[in-house]
């Protein structure tokens, strides 16, 4: 780790954490975003902005520390070939600790709506109303975020019966006890990549910390679907792993809970996004025959029988029913077989059909209408908690 602190900052009451890798075209515009939300909403903390990058050959660095600067920064980056956004975080808990900061907000590097009013709406729950966790709750196109809508949020909802719509959104807020809590934790290797996002809420609510969410409008960034690949398999890695480490939270019966929210509550329009529905089924299909043998053997027979005879035929219709057995057939099956990676591969086939399932249902409706069948397939997941619960039993 390497670090440049040209104002020499030894503490501070309040950090912007920026995590990066390439973001040299926009990270300027994101820090005088956070600067403007500093001086205006926190003039009497002392506040400073880290840029936690993994040494980004585009020279985001330059571009970080040449950028606006009444509010002093710090850059920290990881070695040369060390990338992941896991990485970056946990730079970023040490400097955060390292600091004694009461409170750290994270945005990502890449948002173009971003406004100062992020930077109160994230932070005042932490600072006013003493909460330790704050997640984001903004407008997504309904087929941006796949891996939250199809798998995180509708888990999280139906096994830890917590209504949190967006857990691994990129952008937290946190109190310096959980920075604390989070470098004491057991790290996996996908937790220093994508999974960071997925162990931060998990850990915040598995903790037992005090979480709400903080809504922000419409999230305008550059889309994730080139790397859903690894994304998913890192995501669900450190998803499966925390939920399985704290089976004594969610192995009963319970109600679901509302997070408190602050910030907007207005529904802004969403960010337009095209979607390559022809590529997602030929993968799906593709993907599928890799893991057959392992998906026949680990889905009840029902399941199987279904899936077998779609992906034969590719019509394939997974609905919220048979996708939420499938993820609890293979989350048991995770489990039982030793956590064997393989498992999560094979889900893989079975969240794209989901996924292209979900285009077809929902392509002529509109963003509200298509929000409202995501929470539809969240309380199938709570409904059908004991399908679950009655293999742990047997």
């Amino acid at each position: 780790m390497t670090t440049t602190n040209p104002y020499q900052i030894k503490s501070a009451d309040i950090i912007v954490g920026i995590p990066s890798f390439n973001e040299a075209d926009n990270i300027a515009f994101v820090v005088e975003q956070c600067n403007i939300g500093l001086k205006k909403y926190f003039p009497d903390l002392q506040s400073v902005i880290i840029n936690v990058d993994n040494s980004s050959p585009d020279d985001t660095r330059s571009a970080f520390l040449n950028s606006v600067n009444s509010i002093p920064k710090i850059y920290v980056s990881t070695e040369p070939g060390v990338t992941g956004k896991g990485n970056n975080f946990y730079n970023l808990f040490k400097e955060a600790v390292k600091l004694a900061a009461k409170a750290i907000v994270v945005v990502d590097a890449d948002i173009t709506s971003i406004t100062p009013e992020w930077i109160r709406d994230l932070a005042y729950p932490v600072i006013m109303n003493n909460f330790d966790y704050v997640t984001p709750l903004y407008s997504h196109n309904e087929y941006d975020g796949t891996i939250t809508n199809n798998i995180c949020y509708p888990l999280i909802y139906g096994l830890l019966g917590k209504d949190i719509r967006q857990p691994i959104g990129g952008d937290f807020a946190f109190s310096g006890n959980l920075a604390i809590y989070y470098l004491q934790q057991e790290w996996h290797e996908t937790t220093f990549q994508y999974g960071i996002d997925i162990f931060m809420t998990l850990n915040a609510l598995l903790g037992d910390f005090t979480s709400c969410q903080a809504g922000l409008g419409a999230k305008i960034h550059k889309p994730s679907a080139p790397k859903l690949g690894p994304m998913f398999t890192q995501v669900v890695n450190t998803l499966f792993e925390s939920l399985l480490n704290h089976k004594d939270k969610w192995l009963f019966e319970n109600q679901i809970e509302k997070m408190p929210l602050f910030g907007q509550e207005v529904i802004a329009e969403p960010q337009s996004l095209s979607i390559d529905y022809k590529s997602i089924k030929t993968t799906a299909v593709c993907e599928y025959y890799m893991h057959k043998r392992l998906l026949m053997n680990e889905l009840s027979p029902e399941s199987a029988k279904k899936i077998e005879q779609m992906y034969e035929t590719e019509k394939i219709e997974i609905d919220a029913d048979l996708w939420t057995k499938a993820v609890y057939d293979l989350l048991f099956a995770y489990e039982r077989n030793g956590k064997n990676p393989a498992i999560i591969e094979a889900l893989k086939p079975l969240y794209f059909g989901r996924v292209i399932t979900f285009i077809r249902q929902t392509l002529d409706l509109d963003h509200i209408k298509s929000e409202l069948e995501i929470q539809r397939q969240a309380k199938c997941f709570y409904k059908n908690k004991n399908y679950l619960m009655d293999k742990y039993k047997n």
